[in-house]
């Protein structure tokens, strides 16, 4: 997709690596942060920490997916380039609207998917 649809694209494909490897990255973070969890036998409820780079996983994988960028939608603006010259601020109502609910659709599926896997591991690791 090359060009700025409201709701379902505003970010090309630059932006969607950005988006992709910050996810990575989440995912590796929440890793090691179980492993130095697990390492230094730290008490139960600070299993719980896992949840921040999961969720953070989570909105970078699902931002890639879906080639829409939630903090973008919030500022009303578009990157399909990554490089800025491609970019651009949403100033019709109706799309900033559809922006921002696809932009909520986004964070609460990440919020969803970071509880449940935050509870997985939690069951998971306290049955140890």
């Amino acid at each position: 997709m090359t060009e700025y649809q409201p709701g379902v694209c505003n970010i090309g494909r630059t932006e969607q690596r950005k988006r992709r490897n910050m996810g990575l990255a989440s995912f590796t973070a929440a890793v090691a942060y179980l492993a130095v969890f697990l390492w230094l036998d730290l008490p139960d409820p600070y299993l719980l920490g896992v949840f921040a780079p999961v969720f953070g996983g989570f909105i970078g994988i699902l931002q890639d997916h879906f080639r829409f960028c939630a903090g973008f939608a919030a500022i009303a603006r578009y990157d399909l380039a990554g490089s800025g010259d491609d970019a651009g601020s949403v100033t019709d109502a109706d799309a900033v609207r559809r922006d921002r609910k696809r932009a909520f659709q986004i964070v609460a599926y990440a919020a969803l998917a970071a509880v449940v896997v935050t509870a997985v591991v939690y069951v998971a690791v306290t049955a140890i």
